[in-house]
């Protein structure tokens, strides 16, 4: 009968009985449920990711408005891009492409 005694739960003393209910909400909170402390941990980190991934984009968006103020604004740049990369030309002008051996 004594090991009948010490495996029934309502024969435990209370500190028992709370000191596992504490223990087992414990392991539930921190790892088990849906928003468990290690699934927080690694939302954190993906949310700093996401940041510094955001920072670096708008930056890259300043950079390139510039660009495109400064191409506006300057003709003879815009007219040299579209003549060396697109191989552009004027109206009566003849192009000689020069084909480097390497």
């Amino acid at each position: 009968m004594i090991i009948k005694e010490h495996l029934n739960p309502l024969r435990w003393r209370r500190s028992v009985l709370i000191a596992t209910l504490v223990g087992f909400f414990a392991v539930w909170f921190l790892f088990i449920d849906t928003y468990s402390l290690t699934t927080r941990v690694q939302l954190e980190l993906r949310k700093g990711e996401l940041t510094d991934k955001t920072e670096e984009l708008h930056k890259q968006t300043e950079d390139l408005r510039e660009k495109i103020e400064h191409l506006e604004s300057n003709p003879d740049l815009l007219e040299k891009i579209a003549r060396e990369e697109y191989g552009m030309r004027k109206p009566g002008e003849t192009v000689y492409r020069i084909k480097s051996e390497e």
